[in-house]
């Protein structure tokens, strides 16, 4: 069985961070996805999706992300439900998100920075900064790769001398 979800969108407000009694931190916000298609008045609709986040990325996100911000999220569908205060029941469906991917430059260099398996790697990316996974110090470490911009490819436009041997096939 497969539950995975990839989002584009932009928020519609700005993240909201809160805190589980355990100390946990949450952050919830919405994106507003375009539909593919138009009205039949030749307007372009949209969704607005509820995305929750966990652990060190909630606090990334909420350090980072703003309303309008357009933004990618990786995640899961889920649908939890609860009783309300009229004793209705209420069902309420969002994304949890474990990727989140900052797609516009908030005028520093860019730096991908992706959490699999427990174990944080970074590189250099030009799309935006991603933060992901569950715990680690995510934001501390994009600011130390932001600052690592070193290109070994800019060489003034000189061939790169590789030997035969360096190539795979």
């Amino acid at each position: 069985m497969l539950n995975r979800t990839i989002l584009i969108g932009r928020l519609t407000r700005d993240p909201d961070l809160k805190y589980t009694p355990a100390g946990v931190a949450v952050c919830q916000f919405s994106l507003a996805v375009d539909r593919p298609f138009t009205s039949g008045q030749g307007e372009r609709e949209a969704d607005f999706i509820p995305v929750v986040v966990w652990r060190q990325l909630a606090e990334t996100c909420a350090n980072y992300l703003r309303k309008g911000r357009l933004t990618a999220v990786e995640g899961r569908i889920q649908v939890r439900n609860y009783e309300n205060n009229e004793g209705k029941r209420v069902y309420v469906t969002e994304v949890i998100a474990d990727n989140v991917r900052f797609l516009e430059s908030n005028r520093e260099p860019s730096a991908q920075l992706r959490e699999e398996s427990g174990n944080n790697r970074s590189s250099n990316n030009n799309a935006g900064n991603s933060f992901g996974g569950n715990g680690g110090s995510a934001a501390g470490q994009s600011r130390s790769s932001a600052n690592n911009h070193y290109d070994p490819f800019a060489n003034d436009g000189r061939p790169i001398d590789i030997s035969e041997d360096d190539l795979p096939f």
